[in-house]
């Protein structure tokens, strides 16, 4: 064999080696990139299970044997990922939390004019407990422990005041305008715009028969988004 040929078969062969190599490290990520999916995936359907499950028995009814089962996953994975049952209740209530600021902050409303994103807020506010009963009953859960999961989220206490300034920004913008009157605190605002809404859906069964009407038949319910969004103009006008 000449020279050449032999150079030229090491070439082959190093090429040869080399593309192996290559193959295996994609390969390697690949299947990384998979396992990171996989787990991904896997937290997630353990948080949505427990989100459920805490919301319909409370962080005392829920048992983690249940909710392992109901995210297709094994004990082992639950404490992997979240430590425990008293952690992943904290994890359940932070995402629920956050993702009502999320869903608010998709408003933007500081694009619109002041009474408008006064009335979005106010609209968005019931529809969202309206569709997501579990935030109610999340919340409500929250509050028998006095908080004490919460406390610990540093995510909570980060996002809450920028949510504050959105409900600042609209009344300043309002007085500036002429059309709210000034003096008005966006905290207190925003826990009445909350317990207008709240109240009427976590007392909705024992209002129907106290007050001998269905209060979530759906003529009922535009009525009462109706009479919220008046409620909060007639604090807020100048």
């Amino acid at each position: 064999m000449s020279v050449t040929a032999v150079s030229r078969r090491r070439q082959q062969v190093a090429g040869s080696r080399s593309a192996e190599h290559g193959a295996r490290v994609g390969e390697t990520k690949t299947k990384a990139a998979g396992r990171v999916r996989d787990a991904g995936a896997t937290r997630r359907r353990i948080l949505m299970a427990a989100k459920r499950e805490f919301a319909r028995l409370g962080f005392g009814g829920a048992r983690v044997d249940t909710i392992a089962l109901r995210a297709k996953a094994n004990k082992r994975m639950i404490y992997h990922y979240f430590g425990g049952k008293e952690d992943l209740f904290t994890a359940v209530v932070e995402d629920a939390y956050l993702d009502i600021r999320a869903a608010e902050r998709k408003l933007r409303l500081d694009e619109m004019e002041p009474e408008a994103a006064l009335d979005r807020l106010v609209e968005f506010t019931w529809t969202y407990y309206l569709d997501n009963p579990e935030f109610l009953t999340l919340v409500n859960s929250e509050n028998l422990h006095k908080a004490r999961h919460l406390k610990a989220s540093q995510e909570i206490r980060q996002e809450y005041p920028g949510f504050v300034g959105i409900v600042k920004n609209i009344l300043d913008r309002g007085v500036a305008k002429g059309v709210f009157r000034p003096g008005i605190d966006p905290v207190q605002l925003n826990i009445t715009i909350a317990a207008v809404s709240y109240y009427y859906l976590t007392n909705r069964y024992t209002g129907s028969i106290i007050y001998d009407r269905d209060l979530m038949d759906p003529a009922n319910l535009k009525v009462r988004l109706a009479f919220n969004m008046e409620t909060v103009r007639r604090l807020v006008w100048a």
